[in-house]
């Protein structure tokens, strides 16, 4: 994931003290290593989903705890909930794409969701987007083409087409997530948001992954350190580094710091997962990643 809206803020006092472009890079870093620990886990979206929402759910709700003692915020549920619908659907199908096209391709991928973002708020909300945004978009939809051998072109993994039609899905997944999440984050009840969306997220992969016969309660002991790991690191720890960097920094250089995220991701899925992406999926991986970014210096 590539943003980091509606994520525990406040958390991480100490850290105040040391450069905030540093624990955004460490942040982007920590989310980078999810798609590693779901590949070595050797498990299916439904699965990874399900499990890494369990597993983070005991921390949060301890944030949710203690943010409580920091005041009464007005809390909503029915949002958060709607909201976490559209990240349970990212996690499912993210984590499946990572198995079919390489984990570093289905997160270049899966950062449309800041193209996707406006785009749906223009049609929603009648919000123009810029100029920026739509120069970009064609050229962005032709990198989507190259990184995920859409074209015939050679490409990386078992089922690289449907690999990234999956992370395109997860991108519409996550798009919505932050749309929903836009409007019931207030001041003070942030983690408690979070926890909801994540209970609502396992939910979905529960009701995706019992029916296909993809959700695995009993993953084996290695997978279920993977997917701690996954919980943990990936997703608690990064996100609470990057929320607690991101208000010290300017927009342009968040936005900047947090495609770090889906290039750490290709290095590491190269070096550490054996992955050997063609040229072309790499040309087109640059492509998206400069789209996004042209994109993102709009929306400062």
């Amino acid at each position: 994931m590539t943003s980091t809206e509606a994520r525990p803020a406040g958390t991480l006092p100490a850290a105040r003290r040391v450069n905030p472009a540093l624990l955004a890079a460490a942040g982007s870093f920590c989310i980078a290593l999810s798609s590693v620990f779901i590949k070595v886990s050797g498990t299916s979206g439904s699965t990874s989903a399900f499990w890494r929402c369990l597993m983070s759910l005991p921390v949060l709700l301890a944030l949710v705890w203690w943010e409580r003692r920091r005041g009464t915020a007005r809390r909503r549920v029915l949002l958060p909930l709607l909201a976490g619908i559209g990240l349970g659907v990212d996690f499912v199908l993210w984590g499946d794409a990572i198995g079919l096209v390489g984990a570093g391709v289905a997160t270049v991928i899966l950062s449309v969701q800041v193209v996707i973002v406006p785009a749906v708020a223009f049609f929603v909300h009648g919000e123009r987007p810029s100029k920026r945004f739509v120069v970009a978009v064609p050229v962005l939809l032709g990198g989507i083409v190259l990184a995920g051998g859409l074209a015939g072109t050679p490409a990386f993994g078992p089922d690289p087409v449907l690999g990234a039609v999956l992370a395109l899905g997860a991108g519409v997944g996550y798009a919505a997530y932050l749309l929903l999440i836009r409007h019931s984050t207030g001041s003070g009840a942030r983690e408690h948001t979070l926890s909801l969306a994540t209970v609502s997220a396992g939910a979905v992969a529960v009701a995706i992954g019992v029916p296909t016969d993809r959700l695995d309660l009993t993953p084996g002991w290695s997978a279920l350190g993977w997917l701690l790991a996954l919980a943990l690191v990936g997703q608690v720890v990064g996100w609470m580094l990057i929320s607690t960097a991101l208000p010290r920094m300017s927009s342009s250089t968040g936005a900047t710091l947090m495609l770090l995220q889906p290039v750490a991701a290709i290095l590491l899925g190269i070096v550490l997962l054996g992955e050997r992406p063609s040229a072309l999926q790499l040309a087109g991986c640059l492509v998206v990643l400069g789209s996004v970014a042209f994109v993102g210096k709009s929306r400062r």
